[in-house]
């Protein structure tokens, strides 16, 4: 990721330290109603004339596939497809591996094959800053002995054997594919005892067993979500262009006591907060003393007694899971709450949410949030996460907003990419993930809480929401700098200067103090808006909006017929009447004067960033200014400071940042 700091250390100042050593690393598809629906899809054969018949008949290939696969080896097609939508949303992902090391709409996985050809050690490296960086890749290591991999980073190989297919063909015909998961489909229902059915009903234990999964929670929620795409049907276009449909199911009861069948371990749950629909085990965080006066890897708090959770943070690791879990064990490292397996949706908690993790890279932000990260790699836009993995998030997050009484929206559920440097200096050392690549709009489709139309299309705030699939807009970067990353949906805009493809994009003096304009690289956040959030409008033209960002008009492409945003109402804030320009900051602190003697006193530090009358900018969060001062092991050590200064959030750039209520006054967006 971009930037570096040095090292942290415990003898530090408290602000740097604890800066330092947590600065780590980075609406759903129309349901097909029932049969009718797929028939549906086949009318426009019948009728359309012949260049168009063949466009769509070469769409449904996959579909074709898919029923070809299933009469083959006698699994029921809809099972199938259930099955592949939960792995990989019927996407092929051009032939490349997950992060698990999955090929193909099955996501059948050859784990040796994909870690060879990529040049990954799986030991991860560590940059300067503590983060779960991308594993050292100088030498080329030899692919890792299939034996030594678990079964479930290996289901390729077991496909071959099946099916008599070549693995290469296997990992990069979606056919192919499709056949090999169909064959592993039966050969686990055979191996169950289980005749080859054609209800779907009786392939319960079939579909627990294809999650890989060596516990009965996970195994059961694999097969539960599956058996809920089942109920529920789905439709959508995948990566390819392939117009695939599985019709609803609603009454499908399933054989659920299959399971036991299996004879799989039981997870470790004490303590975990997490909610019954998903698997969940505990994998704690130590907390210990080290050399000195240091120690890690979080502290003991007891919120929301103490401090208000005021946000969740979507990170993803940069890492494989048994390397996370092997960072997350070392009470020298830092830590997060969660940790979530791309594969299955398998969730660990680490650090219970009472407690202050050391995640966010931002003092005051990690005292007020809970931070969950995601199996997966930024830059690596085709090492999907699997649809498995954004539903048992999303159930989390819920959960999680229920019980701490978060509101859902993206002032409150937020990337890494957008928390806030806490000064000058550590803004471009500030982390990226989970990056453009991330579903904003399927994430929160899965939480039931869509971003959708509030207001016109001439209001004056609008909520980012570019058409994920369709929304390619070039990276730079993934492999090499400079280099084109390979086309893929996004659901983050580029900024312009002017209401131009060829304008400059916008400046953000923050990462580039001498001026020069942002960068398509895929790390650099500096002329960018990610789905679901919101800004005040700036001006409209041709086509184009532009918004108020960092201080600047920023234009984005937003075209009637295919728009890039929805109109919206709400608050925003102004900096109030006689204020040429206000500050804003990083963090919401105490004023000098709240602090007790013992306890430093906290610069309350501006960003070189300025908010100009005249300019608005979306209320997030009202936020009472506060500090937790914790530099002891022993908790009784810990103060929580609190000032009469109040802030509020607002949506200043890709990241939030905070303003003085004094400094600002409120008004409605329709004003």
């Amino acid at each position: 990721m971009r930037g570096s700091a040095p090292a942290p250390s415990r003898n530090a100042p408290p602000e740097e330290a604890r800066e330092g050593r947590a600065a780590r690393r980075r609406p759903r598809p129309p349901r097909a109603a029932g049969p009718a629906a797929a028939a549906a899809l086949l009318l426009p054969l019948i009728t359309a004339g012949p260049a168009a018949t063949a466009e769509r008949a070469a769409s449904a290939t996959l579909q074709r596939e898919f029923t070809a696969a299933a009469a083959a080896y006698h699994v029921p097609e809809n099972v199938l497809l259930a099955v592949s939508y939960l792995e990989s949303r019927w996407d092929s992902h051009g032939g490349a591996p997950s992060v698990t090391g999955g090929y193909g709409p099955m996501h059948l996985t050859d784990a040796a094959t994909a870690l060879a050809a990529s040049g990954h050690h799986s030991e991860p490296g560590e940059d300067a800053r503590g983060d779960l960086a991308r594993p050292r890749a100088a030498a080329r290591p030899a692919a890792p002995a299939p034996a030594a991999l678990p079964p479930r980073l290996r289901t390729l190989a077991r496909a071959a054997d099946l099916t008599g297919l070549p693995a290469s063909s296997l990992r990069r015909d979606a056919a192919a594919n499709v056949r090999g998961g169909a064959a592993l489909l039966a050969a686990e229902q055979k191996r169950l005892g289980l005749p080859l059915s054609k209800d779907p009903a009786d392939w319960y234990g079939a579909v627990a067993a294809y999650s890989g999964a060596t516990d009965t929670a996970t195994a059961a929620v694999f097969a539960g979500d599956v058996y809920d795409v089942l109920r529920r049907g789905e439709r959508r276009r995948t990566d390819s262009g392939q117009q695939v449909a599985l019709p609803a199911t609603p009454r499908i009861a399933p054989r659920t006591a299959q399971v036991g069948r299996l004879k799989l371990g039981t997870l470790t749950t004490t303590g975990v907060e997490c909610p019954s629909t998903v698997a969940c085990e505990s994998i704690p965080a130590p907390y210990e003393k080290l050399e000195g006066k240091n120690y890690g890897n979080h502290d003991i708090a007891d919120r929301p007694s103490s401090q208000k959770v005021d946000f969740i943070v979507v990170h993803d690791t940069e890492g494989t899971w048994e390397t996370t879990l092997k960072l997350i064990r070392d009470p020298a490292y830092v830590s997060w709450n969660y940790t979530i397996r791309s594969g299955d949706g398998h969730i660990a908690q680490h650090v219970p949410t009472k407690d202050v993790a050391w995640h966010a890279g931002n003092w005051y932000v990690n005292s007020k949030s809970v931070g969950i990260e995601h199996e997966g790699f930024l830059a690596q836009p085709d090492a999907w996460y699997t649809e498995a993995m954004y539903r048992t998030s999303a159930r989390l997050v819920r959960h999680l907003a229920e019980k701490l009484d978060v509101p859902l929206d993206r002032q409150h559920i937020i990337g890494h990419d957008n928390v806030p440097g806490t000064t000058t200096a550590t803004i471009p050392g500030m982390h990226t993930d989970p990056g453009p690549y991330w579903d904003w709009a399927h994430y929160f489709d899965l939480m039931d809480a869509p971003f959708v139309t509030t207001a016109s299309p001439f209001s004056g705030m609008v909520t980012i929401a570019p058409g994920y699939a369709d929304h390619k807009p070039v990276y730079t970067g993934c492999a090499k700098p400079g280099e084109p990353c390979a086309p893929h949906g996004s659901g983050a805009v580029r900024l312009f200067t002017a209401p131009r493809d060829d304008a400059p994009l916008i400046q953000d003096i923050g990462l580039r103090p001498d001026g020069s304009p942002s960068t398509t690289g895929v790390n650099d956040t500096g002329a960018r808006a990610s789905t679901g959030q919101q800004f005040a409008v700036a001006d409209q033209h041709a086509g184009w909006t532009a918004i108020w960002y960092l201080g600047q008009k920023a234009w984005f492409r937003n075209p009637w017929w295919d728009p890039a945003a929805l109109g919206a109402h709400g608050r925003m804030i102004t900096p109030r009447e006689g204020l040429k320009e206000i500050p804003v900051y990083g963090r919401a602190y105490p004023e000098k004067e709240a602090y007790p003697e013992g306890v430093p006193v906290q610069a309350v530090t501006p960003l070189p960033y300025r908010l100009a009358a005249g300019q608005a900018y979306v209320l997030g969060a009202t936020s009472p200014s506060e500090y937790l001062w914790a530099t002891t092991y022993e908790p009784a050590g810990h103060r929580i400071i609190r000032g009469k200064d109040v802030y509020y959030e607002i949506q200043f750039g890709h990241r939030v940042a905070f303003v003085k209520a004094s400094d600002v006054r409120i008004r409605p967006s329709n004003w």
